[in-house]
This record gives structure tokens, sequence and C-alpha cells, in this order.
């Protein structure tokens, strides 16, 4: 069934781009129900329209939710770097460390009926190794890229340039498969949408999508796996935070995100309320493309206290731990040997005369509708008023930030808030900060850097591979592009209706590993 689309009106999604597990509190009385509590549907409220619905270069939070429902990929890497095989029976290095082979499972089936075979993922991996649909960097070890060729039907033999510590991670994980028979005449995969919209292998299948306001999915009939136990799931586009709380509270959603301050509220509406982690890093970014000076730099990130910040967006460090370089706390590779920037107003001082700036004024984007950003950016501009620093903020929609801040000299804008959140492999953090790298908002460019992420992809010895990554974590420190917050967690809200969500598995950017685990009481 192909998808009724009706454009409304275009509503964009900050970049968001992996640990997780859930605490769970219950509340005392249980909410209204209202419209979500029809028999075999589960309806959950997301923030906006997904940036993205095309598997090849999708990077965005809900455009990844969706991708999730509706494709699947070969395997996944849990939190604890565990593979859990998915499309694949089995995924084998070679001993020479420059191949991997991977067996599919048998009778796979895409959602129209048709085989899902070897020359699928061929055809996928192909296209999404061409830079210009996007999202490549992973599938390339230096300047060369990771090819696959179908050896029968269930086989996929992938050879890598060379050998490379991050490769089985790379290959296995965020490359949702699609179908050839469908999408083999497309010429130009960097598009935000495929037509036909959406012919998946995962548990759902897109209905209909009404831009603004829902996307609906049903039961794929021909899924490898479980049946799913919900047979309809519907995510609703509600952007303001106080309509989902009350939508939450009145039963007419049955999930969506929540914010700390919210908690206690929903909990006594009788709601199922689950912090967890997603390995994310919340932060203040600079475009170096327009602060060119490093001392300039260092002097802003000198002149903000990071305490403070967390403590105004998050509510306390029962729901944040404070970050200090470009991964997450939890990660394996982070390190705290790093410039961290603890505030002080005469070290930023020295720096501005050193580099012979007075009078600084700056402007700062962030995503005006997020409370936690807003709260962010109002105490960032009275911390760096009172260094003498003046900031101009600009709340706008999170996609129109990024968007603009890729600009680098031209953009309007010299500083920005993000987040994003990269997995446990700290290759993987190159998108980012590698010299021209697909999502190096930060215009950031320093070969050191460069060589010490080649350095890091190929190195097998885990202590050896740990000391590169930790020198690249300081090097990036002290360029002074971004000045980490916090890994904050995630509180979802769930009406006591819903069941199975430890069994559907929380994890990050998709919500649920799988929302086909999900049960009505």
């Amino acid at each position: 069934m192909k998808p009724r689309r009706r454009v409304i009106a275009p509503i964009a999604l900050a970049l968001a781009a992996t640990i997780g597990l859930a605490a769970c509190a219950q509340g005392d009385a249980a909410p209204e129900t209202t419209g979500a509590e029809a028999t075999g549907q589960f309806t959950y409220a997301i923030a906006s329209d997904p940036t993205s619905l095309n598997p090849i270069n999708v990077g965005d939070r809900w455009g990844l939710t969706v991708t999730n429902l509706v494709y699947s990929p070969l395997a996944r890497v849990e939190g604890d770097g565990t593979v859990v095989n998915e499309l694949a029976e089995s995924i084998e290095p070679a001993e020479d460390g420059l191949s991997v082979t991977v067996t599919l499972k048998e009778d796979l089936k895409w959602s129209d009926g048709e085989p899902l075979t070897a020359d699928d993922v061929v055809f996928t991996y192909t296209n999404k190794a061409v830079r210009e649909n996007g999202n490549a960097d992973l599938l390339y070890v230096g300047d060369q890229p990771i090819t696959a060729e179908a050896a029968d039907e269930r086989t996929v033999v992938f050879h890598l340039p060379s050998v490379s510590a991050a490769a089985l991670s790379n290959i296995a994980t965020e490359t949702y498969i699609i179908p050839e028979h469908v999408y083999g005449d497309v010429t130009d995969f960097s598009v935000s949408e495929l037509d036909p919209i959406a012919v998946g292998s995962g548990p759902y299948k897109l209905t209909e999508y009404e831009r603004g306001q829902y996307l609906t999915f049903e039961a794929n009939e021909n899924y490898y796996g479980d049946a799913p136990k919900i047979p309809e799931v519907t995510l609703r586009i509600v952007a303001d935070a106080d309509t989902v709380k009350t939508a939450l509270q009145t039963g007419e959603v049955d999930a969506s995100f929540a914010t700390p301050d919210q908690i206690t509220e929903l909990e006594g509406a009788g709601l199922n309320v689950y912090p967890y982690a997603e390995g994310r890093v919340a932060y203040v970014g600079l475009n170096a493309a327009k602060l060119t000076d490093q001392k300039v730099r260092q002097a802003i990130f000198f002149a903000l206290d990071r305490d403070e910040i967390n403590t105004g967006a998050f509510l306390s460090d029962d729901y944040y731990e404070s970050a200090y370089t470009i991964l997450p706390p939890s990660n394996a590779f982070a390190t705290d040997d790093v410039e961290q920037y603890e505030q002080d107003a005469d070290a930023s001082a020295a720096l501005l005369e050193e580099a012979g700036v007075s009078d600084l004024s700056i402007t700062l984007a962030y995503a005006g509708a997020d409370p936690a950003q807003t709260t962010e950016a109002t105490l960032i501009q009275q911390q760096l008023q009172d260094a003498g620093i003046t900031v101009e903020l600009a709340g706008i929609e999170p996609a129109a930030v990024f968007e603009e801040i890729q600009k680098g000299a031209e953009s309007q804008y010299d500083a920005f808030l993000g987040g994003y959140i990269m997995g446990q492999d700290p290759d993987a953090y190159s998108l980012l900060y590698r010299t021209g790298a697909s999502a190096n908002y930060f215009s950031y460019s320093n070969p050191a850097t460069d060589a010490l992420f080649d350095q890091g992809a190929v190195e097998l010895d885990p202590e050896a591979r740990k000391a590169v990554y930790a020198d690249l974590q300081a090097q990036i420190a002290e360029d002074a592009v971004v000045f980490p917050l916090a890994d904050n967690l995630k509180i979802l809200a769930v009406n006591p209706r819903i069941g199975g969500v430890d069994d559907a598995k929380l994890v990050p950017i998709y919500t649920l590993e799988n929302f086909g685990l999900l049960t009505e009481q």
C-alpha cells in the first residue's frame, strides 16, 4: 500500500544524532483515556517532522525513529558493544582483517512480499558509500571506500582497503537496507525522501504521512521477527512541551518525552516514567570559520559556568552527568585529562587582551521551542555578559540552526547549541571533527586531529588505541571549538495501559529498539 501524503506545513527537526536502560516509577492514578484508548493502537508524540525519510542519508532523531520502524539493519551494536544480528544470521571478520562476510537469514522478505537478498545489501551499501549522497564517511577507511559484493543470494562479502579497528561496527550498524527492485532506477540518493516513501523489512510499514500532523504505521505481515503485539502505531507531531504534557495526562497520546520538572506531576497523574541514558553530548559549538582566533574561542569557554548551565537546563545531577570532551563520560575511551575550561574570569579577560579583542559580540543560535536549550542560551548570555562579551540570542527551528551554521564564514551565527549521539566507537566522531566531514558544523580543521583519527581507526591494540583517542580529545579541547556540557538523560513518560517497555528496550535515538514488543495491558 503506497502511503498517502498531504503536505500541510514543513516543520523542521534538530539533528540529533548509545546506551540506555530504564528506571521505572509507578504513579498513583491512571490518566484519563480518550483518543489513545482504542484497542490495537499505540500513539507516540514526537517533536517535529522527520528531516529525512531516506535511509541512505537519514541522521535526525525522528527520521531514524521512522527508519527503525520500517527498515532493518544487518545488525545492531548494543551499549556494551555486543553485536545483535537483525537481517544477518552471522557476521565473520576474516583473519587478515581485510574482509567481513555476512550471511543473511533465510527467507527474508520485503513488506511488498518480494525476497530480500544479498543484492539488496550490496545495492544499499554501494549507494551509501557515494559521498554526494550525504552519509558516507563511516564506510571509508582513509580515503578509500569499503566495497561489497554478493557471493550468492544470502552471502555478502565486504572488502576493506586496509585493516580498520572500527570497520565491524561501521559495517554492522546504522545502515538500513533498502530494496533494489523498488529503488534501482533512482539516480539521486541525496534527497530527503524516496518515492515510494517506504518499502522495508522492519516490524511496521508506513501507511500515511500528513506533514506537520502525524505518521501512521501498520504491522508488516512479512516481518522476519515476531509479529508486532500492537498492530498500529501513530507518531503524532506535537512541538509544544506543555501540549505534550496535557496530551499525556488526558490519554490522547500513550507516550512521549518529558522534562525533569514534569516528572512529579506526570507520576501523580498515573504515568510510568522511564529515565535513561543515551550516551549523548549536549554542547555549545563555535563557528571556527567566523571566530578564527583560538584565544578568542578559549576566552569564551573560560567565561562559562558548566555546572550552572547544566543545573538550569536539567534540574539536578540526577538527570545529567557533566561532559568535558567530545566523547560522553560513559564512553570507554573518554578521558578527563583535557582542558576542562572551569570558569575563570581572569583567564578569559587575559586571552581577549592577548588577542587584541575588545567589545566582542556574538550571535548564538538554538532551538527556540526546546525548554532546555532556551535555559542554556539565557544562562550563557548572562555569563558572557559578565565577562564583557555581548550575546545576541537567535531562537529558531532546530534544523534551521544547522542548515545556517553549515555556511561557515557566510553564516549569520557565531555559536550554536546542539547535541549528538554517535555510539561507542570513537571513530564515529570523525563525522563531526575531521576536516570537511559531513557533520562538521564547527567548520573545524586541524591536520593533527585528522592524523589522530586516521591513526585510531587502524590501531588494533586496545590500549594503544585508547591512548590515541585520549590525545585526540585533548587536541580538540585545546582548539576550543566545542564546549561539552552534559550527557543528559532522556525521560520517557508512558500511559500505564502500555506494557512491554523493558522488552521493547529503551535505546538512544530510536527511543525503543523494537516498538513491536510493546503490549496493551
